[in-house]
């Protein structure tokens, strides 16, 4: 499993340097570079975590294989909340979503924009993965 991951990762990069990079002599520049990477072992950190994801991924066990997907359902929820349904109920409460609303603001801003990255990395790489195992035909 260790070698698929590796291997994926590998993949991916030729990939991306073939379609991000039109110069012949830097996209070969490129491929030597990432080769030279994981010669050097500056990708075992990435394939560590990559190969926890899969293991968390296809483990039998419900509430591990159901964490990640589970976080990003809440967060939907937490979305559509104040999107959807906050601005229906403020119609008939306006002064009381008046307070709600200055009181999100002020939790939103509490949180560091670190995380805010960490998150939305976090996010777009889950949900590129799942496409591309979809589009692969190897997601359950």
């Amino acid at each position: 499993m260790f070698n698929l991951v590796a291997g994926s990762l590998l993949d991916i990069g030729g990939k991306l340097i073939d379609k991000l990079i039109p110069d012949p002599e830097a996209k070969a520049k490129a491929h030597q570079e990432l080769l030279a990477m994981q010669q050097r072992g500056e990708m075992a950190e990435l394939e560590t975590r990559m190969a926890a994801i899969m293991a968390e991924a296809n483990s039998a066990d419900p509430w591990t294989s159901r964490a990640r997907p589970s976080f990003l359902y809440v967060f939907y929820f937490i979305l559509i909340s104040l999107v959807i349904i906050a601005p229906f109920v403020g119609v008939f409460f306006p002064v009381e979503m008046q307070q709600f609303y200055e009181n999100v603001s002020a939790g939103f801003k509490a949180i560091p924009e670190e995380l805010w990255w960490t998150f939305t990395t976090g996010f777009v790489g889950y949900g590129g993965m799942r496409t591309y195992e979809k589009a692969k035909g190897v997601a359950k």
